[in-house]
């Protein structure tokens, strides 16, 4: 495993500004605080456990292990008060920057963790309307390309896979966060049969024992919900 040679430089064209979070440690992001807000909530409540998860472990495994190896990145959307105002074009350069990243890493656990999130200052921090409806409308083309999309908002109301009453999605400032689609994700695909399709193209071949029992059990969930 060979890690990055070093913290990835500050990238500012566009409407997005990108930083890791090593630049946001040394001071880099001082003029947009909601990137330091994120980068201190992303420590304080995705890196440790929570009693309302409903299992062990933090409530996302796979930002502290992103945090260590200097794969996590922040970007901020800027300029002319777009910051969440043309959601679908601000999805594509995100999307443009993230293979940007991944398109300098070589080793694939590296690529696993290549974590970057977009903050969206300006969206209504107490309607999610928008931003969920955006992040439904760009699943479908980056689950297809081998991605994972998720909206993080103050009012998600997104409920957890362990605890239904756990809101796992709820961020202090509206934000997307994309990173590779990873076989444990099943869980997260199984509501949508195009997704699901996606993910057994890519991954039924090497399909884990247990990952395969979430499938059968999910599928007959939904089988008795739909009857």
């Amino acid at each position: 495993m060979t890690a990055p040679t070093a913290p990835a430089p500050v990238t500012a064209t566009g409407a997005l500004r990108l930083f890791s979070a090593e630049r946001i440690d040394a001071g880099e992001a001082a003029a947009h605080p909601e990137a330091v807000e994120i980068l201190a909530w992303a420590r304080r409540f995705l890196t440790t456990a929570h009693p309302d998860l409903g299992r062990s472990g933090p409530v996302c495994p796979y930002t502290q292990p992103s945090l260590r190896r200097g794969l996590f990145h922040i970007a901020v959307a800027t300029g002319d008060g777009d910051g969440g105002g043309d959601l679908p074009a601000l999805v594509v350069e995100l999307r443009a920057r993230y293979d940007a990243l991944l398109a300098e890493l070589t080793e694939e656990s590296d690529r696993e963790l290549l974590t970057v999130l977009l903050v969206l200052p300006d969206l209504d921090p107490a309607d999610s309307t928008a931003l969920d409806e955006a992040q439904r409308k760009a699943k479908d083309e980056f689950v297809e390309q081998g991605l994972m999309i998720g909206q993080f908002h103050p009012v998600c109301e997104e409920p957890g896979l362990w605890n239904r009453s756990f809101r796992p999605l709820r961020a202090p400032v509206p934000l997307l966060a994309v990173r590779k689609l990873l076989v444990f994700d099943l869980p997260f695909l199984t509501g949508d049969e195009t997704h699901l399709n996606h993910y057994l193209a890519r991954f039924a071949p090497e399909v884990p024992a247990r990952i395969r029992d979430q499938l059968v059990t999910s599928v007959r969930a939904h089988q008795r919900s739909a009857a």
